[in-house]
């Protein structure tokens, strides 16, 4: 495959409104890693300077979005809304919460959809089982999208330019030692999953941890968002998932599916 054109990033101008950038920038700082700053941490996570990261912590915390005790600060609960904006945006999500529900009854799993987004995936919706698993994932939790079923479903529908582009700025890294990093071998597997309509990832993401994934399509065919089941290797091992969660999965995914279109 021919590589593609590394895309340029968008410059300050009319279309381009840089304080609002940084000012999601300042919020993107915020993380389970980081989830209180201070003012000179925020500017060294941003690359801001003080006296600007001071100005855009003092708007957000203004409008309620973050919070301080005079020397760290903290998101609020209220930048939840910003997320609810869009799941609420998107009927898609209302079409397949029931159908999610009515897979892990039938199948006794977990099962997640989400959307790619630059080199991850962003889980926007998860159905839990009662089974304690070591991999606890929430709606806007982040994973490449190199190592995930979901990841590899998604970048299997884009152009061969785009997913050479993706998989370069994934810088590809072994989480597990079932990981695959090599770029043609990920090539390989991603055009498999092209070819075949899901994905199954076998250890790559988290050792114990395995995963089968299918394609939500809207009316044009296009992969909007994938849908996973998965579970621990040590019952459910990668020829039990494609006989006993495959055919369910697939199935909802096409429900899902029909009902978008």
């Amino acid at each position: 495959m021919p590589s593609a054109t590394p895309a340029t990033p968008p410059q300050p101008g009319d279309s381009y409104v840089q304080s609002f950038a940084r000012g999601l920038e300042v919020i993107r700082s915020f993380s389970a890693a980081a989830p209180q700053q201070t003012l000179s941490e925020v500017a060294a996570r941003t690359g801001l300077t003080r006296a600007g990261a001071r100005r855009i912590l003092l708007t957000l915390q203004t409008l309620g979005y973050v919070e301080s005790d005079g020397k760290l600060f903290r998101l609020t609960a209220r930048i939840l809304d910003l997320g609810f904006a869009y799941l609420s945006s998107m009927p898609i999500w209302d079409l397949a919460e029931p159908v999610m529900e009515a897979l892990v009854e039938e199948v006794k799993e977990s099962c997640s959809a989400a959307v790619l987004e630059g080199t991850d995936i962003v889980y926007v919706l998860r159905v839990p089982t009662h089974k304690i698993m070591r991999n606890t994932l929430g709606v806007g939790s982040r994973l490449p999208a190199y190592c995930t079923s979901l990841g590899r479903v998604l970048l299997a529908d884009l152009p061969d330019e785009e997913l050479v582009r993706r998989l370069k700025a994934s810088r590809p890294k072994a989480l597990t030692r079932h990981t695959v990093t090599e770029s043609d071998a990920l090539l390989a597997k991603i055009q498999q999953v092209r070819r075949q309509g899901w994905c199954l990832v076998n250890q790559e993401l988290e050792e114990g941890l395995i995963s089968l994934a299918a394609p939500i399509r809207n009316r044009a065919g296009r992969a909007i968002a994938a849908l996973n089941v998965s579970g621990q290797a040590n019952r459910t091992n990668a020829k039990v998932a494609q006989e006993q969660l495959l055919p369910a999965l697939l199935q909802a995914a096409q429900t899902i599916s029909q009902r978008l279109a």
